[in-house]
């Protein structure tokens, strides 16, 4: 174990299992109901711009995804959408919140691999209901020492997380696909960040990576987490 970490936070979404991959394909049906209306890129834009006015409202999730796929629909047809398509729109919102859980390759073995050592925290943003439906369903509730399902992911987040479940942020780490979530605040409150990429991360989530932060990491996949890990000591900032 080393001294210099005694808590670990992990992101859920696309960090521990699939999750912007159901988004990318909900929203190609979605394109595909309104075709007729404009073409898939105005349309998508079209979408993305409900999605982030109605972050604020709704939050992260399904439901508010859904709910902006419905008043895009409205949008571009001039309030002429039919029942038929509002139907659809709201079948393909609950299927995917019966999607089966994918967690990512090496996730379970890191995961049991470090719970021995140091507090593992899931740290995540969505739906509560979802959030908890995908950890039960993934298997891997037991390696968490704490959950936290939080509506933003700041500075303040952090600093309250990790001094409620470890040492504070100085003796912590995060560990994500999100540099504007889980990456940029989380040094922000002082602890270590490790951007784990994945290729689907929603454009919401982009931001530029801290390369000159000392507590900064980047790794290709949670493969190399453990090595890591063990290189960070007592001496490093």
């Amino acid at each position: 174990m080393s001294p210099a970490l005694t808590t670990i936070g992990f992101d859920a979404d696309d960090t521990l299992w699939q999750n912007e991959h159901f988004y990318r394909l909900t929203e190609g049906r979605f394109l595909e109901l309104l075709g007729e209306h404009g073409d898939r890129a105005a349309l998508s834009a079209r979408l993305l711009e409900a999605e982030k006015r109605n972050l604020a409202l709704y939050g992260f999730g399904i439901k508010g995804f859904t709910l902006s796929m419905i008043e895009t629909a409205i949008e571009i047809t001039d309030g002429r959408v039919s029942g038929a398509t509002i139907a659809e729109i709201l079948a393909a919102g609950r299927e995917m919140l019966r999607h089966p859980v994918e967690t990512l390759p090496h996730v379970r073995e890191t995961l049991e691999t470090l719970a021995g050592d140091y507090a593992i925290v899931l740290i995540t943003k969505g739906d509560l209901f979802d959030q908890e439906r995908k950890l039960a369903e993934s298997g891997l509730g037991d390696l968490f020492s704490a959950v936290e399902i939080v509506t933003r992911k700041d500075a303040a987040t952090y600093a309250r997380v990790f001094a409620e479940h470890g040492d504070g942020a100085q003796k912590s780490m995060m560990v994500g696909n999100s540099l504007r979530s889980d990456i940029v605040p989380a040094i922000a409150a002082g602890s270590w960040a490790v951007y784990v990429p994945h290729p689907l991360t929603w454009v919401v989530e982009h931001d530029e990576e801290p390369v000159a932060a000392p507590r900064y990491r980047h790794l290709e996949h949670l493969g190399g987490l453990i090595p890591l890990i063990s290189t960070i000591g007592a001496g490093h900032p």
